[in-house]
């Protein structure tokens, strides 16, 4: 019965700087509510929502983890993309964002980082191997170079 996932939202501190943010991953802005205080992203072809609220002044944000569906070609390119839009990919799994880790169990390869309020987001692509669970995250380098064993 379920197909996707259609919506999400998250909480923001100041949402002009949080929808400058997700126009700048390419998001398109389909609603803003002044009044409310929220608006609301489209994103890809079947325009999945995006919705982000802002807090009130002083509030605190929770923090939420989501990922935005890539094609691989685009995911081995995201980490400079991010860089040149002036966001940092971040550290995770214990290893520095030099390059996309890999989701042995999915298999899937994903890149992280954060919003302007600390929501940890991810690039994250289907990979075509067979899911093997190795007992760590490698380097998507480190698994291609399994696979040709």
């Amino acid at each position: 019965m379920i197909n996707n996932l259609y919506e999400t939202h998250i909480q923001v501190t100041n949402l002009e700087q949080s929808i400058t943010f997700y126009k700048k991953l390419g998001l398109e802005l389909a609603h803003f509510i002044e009044e409310r205080r929220v608006a609301f992203f489209y994103m890809g072809t079947d325009r999945q929502m995006l919705g982000i609220w802002e807090v009130p002044h002083g509030a605190a944000v929770s923090k939420r983890h989501f990922a935005f569906g890539v094609d691989l070609e685009d995911l081995l390119n995201s980490i400079e993309w991010l860089k040149e839009k002036g966001i940092q990919p971040i550290e995770s799994f214990g290893k520095q964002p030099i390059e996309p880790l890999v989701h042995t169990w999915m298999p899937a390869a994903a890149v992280y980082f954060e919003d302007p309020d600390g929501n940890e987001l991810e690039f994250i692509s289907w990979l075509q191997e067979e899911p093997k669970d190795i007992g760590y995250v490698p380097y998507l380098s480190e698994w291609v170079e399994l696979h040709r064993r």
